[in-house]
């Protein structure tokens, strides 16, 4: 009787416990849609227009892949690919951009990161989250400094705070 019912048992409690090991197998992520990314380049190149800065803007996804960029009509042509890059380096390193210019000084451990291919160690640079989540970059460049770059970065995040507290 007791083999019987081990037997019935057994099968039972394996089923129960492939749920558990499925959803290990399986990741769920948090990305920006397509229309919030735009939303947000938009409030922040829309930031750095009322403070007198042509700038160019990169809103990249969690993995840091460009999901928008907007370049305005006087900002430099170096601009898309050093906001594109700020943007890819904080979502790379899960750190804004400005935290990082400390942290890899030369000399420092962290001074090799700066030769990384793609890494742009800058202010301007500035991750997104959602949640708890990082769903995202903001990357700014044309700004007079990273601190300014940043200025208009947080302010972009700050315009649509609420469709990201979700």
């Amino acid at each position: 009787m007791k083999t019987r019912l081990l037997l019935f048992a057994l099968p039972m409690l394996m089923a129960a416990a492939l749920p558990a090991r499925a959803q290990d197998a399986l990741v769920t992520f948090k990305f920006l849609s397509p229309d919030l990314a735009l939303e947000l380049a938009q409030a922040t190149l829309a930031d750095c227009r009322k403070r007198g800065f042509q700038v160019a803007v990169a809103v990249v996804d969690r993995f840091g892949v460009s999901q928008v960029m907007l370049r305005d009509r006087f900002a430099g042509p170096h601009t898309p690919r050093t906001a594109i890059g700020k943007a890819w380096t904080a979502v790379s390193f899960r750190t804004n951009t400005t935290e990082l210019v400390g942290a890899t000084q030369p000399g420092s451990p962290q001074a090799g990161v700066r030769s990384l291919p793609r890494a742009v160690v800058l202010g301007g640079g500035v991750m997104v989250e959602a949640g708890g989540s990082l769903v995202g970059a903001v990357g700014v460049s044309g700004a007079p400094g990273g601190d300014a770059d940043d200025a208009c970065a947080k302010a972009g995040i700050a315009a649509v705070r609420d469709k990201l507290d979700f």
